[in-house]
């Protein structure tokens, strides 16, 4: 893994997103799962529970972070196995995967309607991107102070770099 921040903004009319991206060697309906499959899931965000289809809403737990509670999302697309949306009221995600070279690659996109919180967002979105390449591979999982504050300046930088 790297520790080097991979994140790039991309400008919108509503405000930017902020996508982070991880290539995988392996099936692209393998990839899928570890995103989509509540024990799969568990290994690397947190589990989840509820109604899976779009529309219907979620609780999750990210086990990474210390003591965190349940939260809510609802399921704005699901579209197995290229394309998962959700909205809850931390986050609007998009999860796009293609296959590239023999593999796949997982694009994170965090809609955001401004830039604030990219400088937080970015160092996180970073840390379980690893966190999802280190339970596929059976390594030692990242640990967020690695990641952040280090890579903060990084992510601020983003929406005011000329393109």
């Amino acid at each position: 893994m790297s520790l080097r921040p991979t994140g790039y903004w991309t400008p919108t009319p509503t405000g930017g997103d902020l996508v982070v991206t991880r290539t995988f060697r392996a099936p692209i309906e393998d990839v899928w799962a570890s995103v989509t499959e509540s024990d799969r899931t568990a290994r690397w965000f947190g589990p989840w529970k509820g109604d899976g289809r779009p529309g219907g809403t979620i609780q999750f737990q990210m086990v990474q972070e210390e003591g965190a509670p349940w939260s809510e999302a609802r399921i704005e697309a699901c579209e197995p196995p290229t394309r998962l949306a959700l909205h809850s009221d931390m986050a609007h995600l998009e999860l796009l995967l293609s296959t590239v070279d023999g593999g796949t690659q997982l694009r994170l996109v965090h809609h955001l309607p401004g830039t604030d919180g990219v400088g937080e967002f970015g160092p996180g979105w970073e840390f379980y991107l690893d966190a999802l390449v280190a339970s596929r591979d059976g390594t030692a999982m990242p640990v967020f102070d690695d990641y952040y504050p280090s890579m903060k300046d990084h992510f601020t930088a983003l929406p005011t770099a000329p393109a």
